[in-house]
């Protein structure tokens, strides 16, 4: 059954994660503009879907090439526009999961899922690229995959053994009925 596809979706721009992402304490109010007429622009090139079935769905937030080609373009005129733009995609990205998944917003992060063959084939079938490795490789450069419903934090990432921080991050409890199989 084909889960639900909540494109086209403009999440709510959170300026504080964006600043953190960019490492900036303030920008002014030109740059801003910009930036907000970025976001709208690019939420319109931003994927959200639910896929899975049962008790094993997970959300996939992604942008699309365009976006990836204009953050390129502005590293080649300018790396400190350029990294702007690449946290602005990022933290497009992470509003969006952090929206539909509250509990990401709380953890500061968005568990990774194992890359089962069914996973893959299921993000494929959305048009999101990927492959499994080491873990779930994307074939986007901002692109999410979480469990949706939340189902747990570091403990349910299949990045936890490499995470850098697993060491000293949060932690969490797996919630009943979602431990792993």
């Amino acid at each position: 059954m084909p889960q639900p596809d909540f494109t086209p979706f403009t999440p709510y721009c959170n300026l504080e994660l964006f600043l953190q992402n960019c490492g900036e304490t303030r920008l002014p109010g030109q740059e801003m503009e910009t930036l907000l007429r970025l976001w709208e622009e690019w939420s319109r090139e931003l994927r959200v879907r639910r896929v899975g079935e049962d008790r094993q769905t997970f959300l996939a937030v992604w942008l699309g090439e365009a976006v990836e080609r204009a953050v390129d373009q502005a590293w080649a005129a300018s790396p400190s526009e350029g990294f702007r733009r690449h946290a602005l995609a990022l933290t497009l990205c992470m509003c969006a999961v952090q929206e539909l998944v509250p509990e990401t917003e709380d953890m500061g992060c968005a568990p990774l899922p194992r890359p089962t063959p069914e996973l893959l084939a299921a993000l494929e079938a959305e048009g999101l690229p990927c492959k499994a490795e080491d873990g779930l490789i994307l074939g986007r450069r901002y692109a999410v995959v979480t469990a949706s419903p939340f189902r747990g934090g570091c403990e349910s990432c299949s990045l936890h053994k490499n995470c850098p921080r697993a060491a000293g991050g949060p932690h969490t409890v797996v919630l009943p009925g979602h431990e792993r199989a």
